[in-house]
Protein backbone atom coordinates (compact mmCIF):
# COMPACT_ATOMS: atom_id res chain seq x y z
CA UNK A 1 0.00 0.00 0.00
CA UNK A 2 1.43 3.32 -0.45
CA UNK A 3 1.05 6.04 2.31
CA UNK A 4 -1.88 8.39 0.13
CA UNK A 5 -4.02 5.82 0.94
CA UNK A 6 -3.31 6.10 4.57
CA UNK A 7 -6.83 6.70 6.31
CA UNK A 8 -7.62 8.97 9.32
CA UNK A 9 -10.49 9.57 11.07
CA UNK A 10 -11.11 13.25 9.98
CA UNK A 11 -10.70 11.77 5.73
CA UNK A 12 -13.88 9.68 6.85
CA UNK A 13 -15.65 12.60 7.65
CA UNK A 14 -15.22 12.98 11.64
CA UNK A 15 -13.07 15.93 13.26
CA UNK A 16 -11.91 15.21 16.46
CA UNK A 17 -9.89 18.39 17.50
CA UNK A 18 -13.45 20.33 16.09
CA UNK A 19 -15.20 17.77 18.84
CA UNK A 20 -12.73 19.37 21.37
CA UNK A 21 -13.65 22.84 20.50
CA UNK A 22 -17.42 22.95 20.35
CA UNK A 23 -17.35 21.13 24.18
CA UNK A 24 -15.03 23.86 25.30
CA UNK A 25 -18.11 26.40 24.09
CA UNK A 26 -21.16 24.08 25.20
CA UNK A 27 -19.23 24.28 28.79
CA UNK A 28 -19.10 28.57 28.55
CA UNK A 29 -22.97 28.24 27.59
CA UNK A 30 -23.49 25.48 30.44
CA UNK A 31 -22.02 27.81 33.70
CA UNK A 32 -24.79 30.15 32.92
CA UNK A 33 -27.01 27.56 34.82
CA UNK A 34 -24.34 26.40 37.12
CA UNK A 35 -25.59 26.28 40.91
CA UNK A 36 -23.50 25.50 44.15
CA UNK A 37 -25.05 22.06 43.21
CA UNK A 38 -22.86 21.10 40.96
CA UNK A 39 -19.93 19.37 42.30
CA UNK A 40 -18.43 18.31 38.05
CA UNK A 41 -20.15 19.56 34.88
CA UNK A 42 -19.76 19.36 30.58
CA UNK A 43 -16.17 17.59 29.92
CA UNK A 44 -16.25 14.94 31.80
CA UNK A 45 -17.50 11.30 31.69
CA UNK A 46 -20.43 12.58 34.10
CA UNK A 47 -21.91 14.79 35.43
CA UNK A 48 -21.75 15.19 39.31
CA UNK A 49 -24.81 16.92 41.41
CA UNK A 50 -24.69 17.13 45.13
CA UNK A 51 -28.58 16.51 46.97
CA UNK A 52 -27.17 18.64 50.42
CA UNK A 53 -29.53 21.71 49.48
CA UNK A 54 -32.68 19.57 49.19
CA UNK A 55 -31.66 17.78 52.63
CA UNK A 56 -30.06 14.62 51.50
CA UNK A 57 -26.82 14.88 53.11
CA UNK A 58 -24.04 13.65 51.38
CA UNK A 59 -25.95 11.97 48.47
CA UNK A 60 -24.49 12.93 44.93
CA UNK A 61 -26.11 12.15 42.05
CA UNK A 62 -24.36 10.91 38.48
CA UNK A 63 -25.68 11.36 35.48
CA UNK A 64 -24.46 10.98 31.54
CA UNK A 65 -26.04 10.69 28.23
CA UNK A 66 -24.68 9.14 25.17
CA UNK A 67 -25.42 7.03 21.82
CA UNK A 68 -23.63 4.12 20.01
CA UNK A 69 -22.75 5.92 16.81
CA UNK A 70 -23.11 4.61 13.60
CA UNK A 71 -22.63 1.10 14.78
CA UNK A 72 -26.03 1.20 14.20
CA UNK A 73 -25.54 1.04 10.07
CA UNK A 74 -24.12 -2.09 10.55
CA UNK A 75 -26.87 -3.38 12.40
CA UNK A 76 -29.29 -1.93 10.10
CA UNK A 77 -26.97 -3.52 7.17
CA UNK A 78 -27.39 -6.94 8.47
CA UNK A 79 -30.80 -6.67 10.31
CA UNK A 80 -29.55 -7.42 13.53
CA UNK A 81 -30.90 -5.09 16.02
CA UNK A 82 -30.87 -6.98 19.44
CA UNK A 83 -27.32 -6.35 20.32
CA UNK A 84 -26.93 -2.27 19.86
CA UNK A 85 -29.57 -2.16 22.79
CA UNK A 86 -26.28 -3.42 25.01
CA UNK A 87 -23.97 -1.01 23.38
CA UNK A 88 -26.23 1.68 24.35
CA UNK A 89 -26.34 1.09 27.85
CA UNK A 90 -22.96 0.13 28.07
CA UNK A 91 -21.96 3.24 26.81
CA UNK A 92 -23.73 5.20 29.29
CA UNK A 93 -23.65 2.86 32.22
CA UNK A 94 -20.02 2.74 32.36
CA UNK A 95 -19.47 6.58 31.87
CA UNK A 96 -21.77 7.05 35.14
CA UNK A 97 -19.44 3.86 36.88
CA UNK A 98 -16.36 5.89 36.80
CA UNK A 99 -17.16 8.61 39.02
CA UNK A 100 -17.78 6.08 41.66
CA UNK A 101 -21.60 5.71 41.48
CA UNK A 102 -23.94 2.68 41.16
CA UNK A 103 -26.32 3.10 38.12
CA UNK A 104 -29.76 3.47 39.32
CA UNK A 105 -31.98 3.69 36.39
CA UNK A 106 -32.16 3.91 32.25
CA UNK A 107 -33.69 5.46 29.64
CA UNK A 108 -33.44 5.10 25.93
CA UNK A 109 -34.66 7.30 23.24
CA UNK A 110 -34.89 5.55 19.27
CA UNK A 111 -36.02 8.07 16.59
CA UNK A 112 -36.20 6.35 12.58
CA UNK A 113 -38.40 6.53 9.72
CA UNK A 114 -40.59 3.47 10.00
CA UNK A 115 -40.24 1.74 13.04
CA UNK A 116 -42.28 -1.62 13.17
CA UNK A 117 -43.22 -3.12 16.61
CA UNK A 118 -41.02 -6.03 15.37
CA UNK A 119 -37.60 -3.88 14.94
CA UNK A 120 -38.49 -1.71 18.22
CA UNK A 121 -38.90 -5.10 20.40
CA UNK A 122 -35.41 -6.21 19.02
CA UNK A 123 -33.71 -2.97 19.99
CA UNK A 124 -35.11 -3.06 23.80
CA UNK A 125 -34.22 -6.69 24.04
CA UNK A 126 -30.81 -5.51 23.84
CA UNK A 127 -31.65 -2.97 25.82
CA UNK A 128 -33.17 -4.90 28.81
CA UNK A 129 -30.13 -6.96 28.19
CA UNK A 130 -27.89 -4.55 29.36
CA UNK A 131 -29.92 -3.22 32.02
CA UNK A 132 -29.13 -6.48 33.72
CA UNK A 133 -25.92 -7.16 33.03
CA UNK A 134 -24.88 -3.41 34.39
CA UNK A 135 -27.28 -3.97 37.55
CA UNK A 136 -29.71 -0.93 36.65
CA UNK A 137 -33.56 -0.72 35.83
CA UNK A 138 -34.94 0.53 32.36
CA UNK A 139 -36.94 3.13 33.69
CA UNK A 140 -38.68 4.49 30.54
CA UNK A 141 -37.38 6.19 26.97
CA UNK A 142 -39.53 7.66 24.15
CA UNK A 143 -39.67 6.01 20.10
CA UNK A 144 -40.04 8.96 17.34
CA UNK A 145 -41.17 8.27 14.65
CA UNK A 146 -39.28 10.90 11.96
CA UNK A 147 -39.81 9.62 7.98
CA UNK A 148 -38.97 13.05 6.84
CA UNK A 149 -35.59 13.03 8.64
CA UNK A 150 -34.91 9.06 8.53
CA UNK A 151 -34.83 7.01 5.18
CA UNK A 152 -36.48 3.28 5.59
CA UNK A 153 -35.39 0.97 7.82
CA UNK A 154 -32.99 4.05 9.61
CA UNK A 155 -32.98 4.86 13.07
CA UNK A 156 -30.57 6.05 15.66
CA UNK A 157 -30.18 5.53 19.54
CA UNK A 158 -29.52 7.68 22.28
CA UNK A 159 -29.80 6.86 25.95
CA UNK A 160 -29.47 8.40 30.13
CA UNK A 161 -28.02 6.79 32.97
CA UNK A 162 -28.79 8.15 36.60
CA UNK A 163 -26.81 6.40 39.48
CA UNK A 164 -25.87 7.68 43.14
CA UNK A 165 -23.00 7.73 45.65
CA UNK A 166 -22.19 8.68 48.80
CA UNK A 167 -19.71 11.72 48.54
CA UNK A 168 -17.31 9.50 50.40
CA UNK A 169 -17.53 6.81 47.51
CA UNK A 170 -16.88 9.77 44.84
CA UNK A 171 -13.86 8.96 42.60
CA UNK A 172 -12.70 12.29 41.09
CA UNK A 173 -8.92 12.13 40.60
CA UNK A 174 -7.40 14.80 43.45
CA UNK A 175 -5.98 12.09 45.16
CA UNK A 176 -3.77 10.98 42.31
CA UNK A 177 -0.03 10.84 42.95
CA UNK A 178 2.95 10.80 40.81
CA UNK A 179 3.85 7.04 40.84
CA UNK A 180 0.38 5.37 40.75
CA UNK A 181 -0.74 2.90 38.06
CA UNK A 182 -2.89 3.05 35.33
CA UNK A 183 -4.89 -0.51 34.94
CA UNK A 184 -6.60 -1.65 32.26
CA UNK A 185 -9.26 -3.57 31.80
CA UNK A 186 -9.73 -5.88 28.49
CA UNK A 187 -12.35 -4.43 25.70
CA UNK A 188 -14.60 -7.00 23.84
CA UNK A 189 -13.70 -5.62 20.92
CA UNK A 190 -14.32 -2.36 18.80
CA UNK A 191 -16.71 -1.51 21.53
CA UNK A 192 -18.55 1.42 19.81
CA UNK A 193 -16.38 4.16 18.53
CA UNK A 194 -14.62 5.00 15.56
CA UNK A 195 -17.15 3.02 13.10
CA UNK A 196 -17.20 6.15 10.63
CA UNK A 197 -13.22 4.83 9.58
CA UNK A 198 -13.86 1.35 10.16
CA UNK A 199 -16.84 1.36 7.55
CA UNK A 200 -14.80 3.38 5.30
CA UNK A 201 -11.53 1.44 5.82
CA UNK A 202 -13.79 -2.14 4.69
CA UNK A 203 -15.95 -0.43 2.03
CA UNK A 204 -12.78 0.90 0.35
CA UNK A 205 -10.86 -2.44 0.54
CA UNK A 206 -14.20 -4.10 -0.98
CA UNK A 207 -14.98 -6.40 1.68
CA UNK A 208 -18.54 -7.41 2.85
CA UNK A 209 -19.76 -7.85 6.26
CA UNK A 210 -20.79 -11.74 5.28
CA UNK A 211 -17.22 -12.30 4.60
CA UNK A 212 -15.33 -14.76 6.87
CA UNK A 213 -11.95 -13.34 8.41
CA UNK A 214 -9.25 -15.94 9.60
CA UNK A 215 -7.53 -13.57 12.07
CA UNK A 216 -11.05 -13.11 13.67
CA UNK A 217 -12.61 -16.59 13.69
CA UNK A 218 -15.89 -15.19 12.72
CA UNK A 219 -17.27 -12.95 9.53
CA UNK A 220 -17.04 -9.57 9.58
CA UNK A 221 -20.40 -7.96 10.15
CA UNK A 222 -20.50 -10.82 13.61
CA UNK A 223 -17.02 -9.15 14.53
CA UNK A 224 -18.74 -5.63 14.40
CA UNK A 225 -21.54 -6.49 16.14
CA UNK A 226 -19.65 -7.58 19.24
CA UNK A 227 -21.62 -5.96 21.89
CA UNK A 228 -19.63 -3.29 24.05
CA UNK A 229 -18.32 -4.92 27.14
CA UNK A 230 -20.28 -3.47 30.24
CA UNK A 231 -17.48 -3.02 33.26
CA UNK A 232 -19.85 -1.40 35.79
CA UNK A 233 -20.23 -4.36 38.17
CA UNK A 234 -16.34 -5.46 38.19
CA UNK A 235 -15.42 -1.51 38.73
CA UNK A 236 -18.39 -1.14 41.35
CA UNK A 237 -16.51 -4.21 43.35
CA UNK A 238 -12.80 -2.81 43.15
CA UNK A 239 -14.26 0.44 44.40
CA UNK A 240 -15.60 -2.12 47.18
CA UNK A 241 -12.07 -3.55 47.81
CA UNK A 242 -9.30 -0.86 47.09
CA UNK A 243 -8.71 2.46 46.67
CA UNK A 244 -9.55 4.16 42.78
CA UNK A 245 -8.06 7.28 42.48
CA UNK A 246 -9.37 7.84 38.91
CA UNK A 247 -11.41 5.91 36.20
CA UNK A 248 -11.44 6.45 32.29
CA UNK A 249 -13.67 5.13 30.08
CA UNK A 250 -12.38 4.77 27.15
CA UNK A 251 -14.12 5.51 24.27
CA UNK A 252 -13.83 8.29 21.41
CA UNK A 253 -10.44 9.80 21.57
CA UNK A 254 -8.88 6.43 22.62
CA UNK A 255 -6.92 5.85 26.00
CA UNK A 256 -4.47 8.48 25.31
CA UNK A 257 -6.55 11.26 25.18
CA UNK A 258 -9.29 9.70 27.70
CA UNK A 259 -7.00 9.27 30.67
CA UNK A 260 -5.42 12.82 30.81
CA UNK A 261 -8.82 13.38 31.44
CA UNK A 262 -8.77 12.86 35.37
CA UNK A 263 -5.27 14.07 36.09
CA UNK A 264 -4.53 16.78 37.95
CA UNK A 265 -3.35 19.44 35.75
CA UNK A 266 0.83 18.99 37.36
CA UNK A 267 0.62 15.35 36.01
CA UNK A 268 0.98 13.47 32.92
CA UNK A 269 0.54 9.75 32.15
CA UNK A 270 3.55 7.70 30.34
CA UNK A 271 2.31 4.88 29.02
CA UNK A 272 3.07 1.33 28.24
CA UNK A 273 1.71 0.17 25.12
CA UNK A 274 2.76 -3.37 25.34
CA UNK A 275 -0.25 -5.24 26.06
CA UNK A 276 -2.13 -8.32 23.48
CA UNK A 277 -3.79 -5.76 20.38
CA UNK A 278 -6.65 -8.15 19.49
CA UNK A 279 -6.92 -9.25 15.90
CA UNK A 280 -9.61 -6.63 14.69
CA UNK A 281 -7.75 -3.87 15.20
CA UNK A 282 -4.41 -5.23 13.26
CA UNK A 283 -6.89 -6.30 10.48
CA UNK A 284 -8.20 -2.52 10.48
CA UNK A 285 -5.11 -0.82 10.29
CA UNK A 286 -3.46 -3.25 7.86
CA UNK A 287 -5.92 -2.82 5.21
CA UNK A 288 -6.49 1.15 5.90
CA UNK A 289 -2.51 2.05 6.33
CA UNK A 290 -3.42 3.40 9.59
CA UNK A 291 -0.31 4.89 11.73
CA UNK A 292 -0.27 3.80 15.04
CA UNK A 293 -0.85 7.16 16.44
CA UNK A 294 -3.94 7.68 14.73
CA UNK A 295 -5.05 3.99 15.79
CA UNK A 296 -4.40 4.89 19.54
CA UNK A 297 -6.38 7.96 18.99
CA UNK A 298 -9.36 6.64 17.56
CA UNK A 299 -9.90 3.20 18.81
CA UNK A 300 -9.81 1.55 22.12
CA UNK A 301 -6.91 -0.76 20.67
CA UNK A 302 -8.11 -3.79 23.36
CA UNK A 303 -8.86 -1.67 26.56
CA UNK A 304 -12.11 -0.67 27.59
CA UNK A 305 -11.95 0.77 30.87
CA UNK A 306 -9.37 1.91 33.40
CA UNK A 307 -8.51 2.49 36.84
CA UNK A 308 -5.84 4.53 38.08
CA UNK A 309 -4.64 2.96 41.46
CA UNK A 310 -1.60 2.71 44.25
CA UNK A 311 1.15 0.46 43.15
CA UNK A 312 0.35 -2.05 46.12
CA UNK A 313 -3.18 -1.92 44.98
CA UNK A 314 -2.08 -3.08 41.72
CA UNK A 315 -2.57 -7.06 41.99
CA UNK A 316 -5.78 -6.85 43.94
CA UNK A 317 -7.37 -5.32 41.12
CA UNK A 318 -5.86 -7.73 38.72
CA UNK A 319 -7.38 -10.37 40.79
CA UNK A 320 -11.08 -8.98 40.54
CA UNK A 321 -10.39 -9.05 36.84
CA UNK A 322 -9.75 -12.20 36.41
CA UNK A 323 -12.28 -13.31 38.95
CA UNK A 324 -14.74 -11.63 36.62
CA UNK A 325 -13.32 -13.20 33.44
CA UNK A 326 -11.90 -9.92 31.90
CA UNK A 327 -8.58 -10.19 31.08
CA UNK A 328 -6.34 -6.65 32.50
CA UNK A 329 -3.12 -5.08 32.11
CA UNK A 330 -0.50 -2.58 33.40
CA UNK A 331 -0.75 0.26 30.81
CA UNK A 332 0.59 2.86 32.41
CA UNK A 333 2.25 5.21 35.50
CA UNK A 334 1.38 8.50 36.58
CA UNK A 335 4.54 10.92 36.28
CA UNK A 336 5.26 14.43 36.82
CA UNK A 337 5.61 17.17 34.05
CA UNK A 338 9.15 17.63 33.30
Amino acid sequence: MTLDRSMEYSKAGVNIDAAASWVSRIKQLAAQTRSDAVLSGVGGFSGLYSMDHLGFENLVLASGSDGVGTKVIIAQMMDKHDTVGIDLVAMNVDDVVTSGATPLFFLDYIAGGNLTPDLVEQIIQGVVAGCQAAGCTLLGGETAQMPDLYGPGEYDLAGFCVGAATKSHIIDGKSIRQGDIVVGLASSGLHSNGYTLVRKVFREAGWGLSRYVGQLGRTLGEELLEPTRIYAPLLLKIRDNVCIKGAAHITGGGIVENVPRILPPELKVKFNLGWEVPPVFQVIQELGNICDKEMYRVFNMGIGMTAIVAPGDVDKVMALSREAGIGSFVVGEIVGEP
